[in-house]
């Protein structure tokens, strides 16, 4: 089943944070993930809000998993750990 890897995150360092995103990318691409939403509008209905909220499409949680324990990804994440307060989940879409 395919699943959507969301993050919510708060940039702290632009710096930084735009090393983490310049990195992410392929990494993301390479274990079959592409963006649905980048940055665009949102509205806040519940739960704190992030003024920067992402959303991509991968083939499986696993896929997404594999992605974020990569040596790639956390390659980039190193960037973003000090660079932005963030929560990351990975949630299966259903097929209803």
């Amino acid at each position: 089943m395919p699943a959507l890897w969301i993050a919510h995150v708060t940039v702290t360092d632009p710096d930084a944070y735009g090393k983490y995103a310049e990195l992410a990318g392929p990494a993301i691409a390479k274990h079959g993930g592409h963006f649905i939403a980048r940055g665009g509008r949102f509205v806040q209905l519940e739960g704190k809000e992030r003024p920067r909220n992402v959303v991509a499409r991968f083939p499986s949680v696993d896929a997404a998993v594999e992605c974020y324990n990569s040596i790639e990804y956390q390659r980039a994440l190193d960037h973003a750990r000090d660079a932005s307060e963030r929560e990351l989940m990975v949630v299966e879409i259903s097929d209803d």
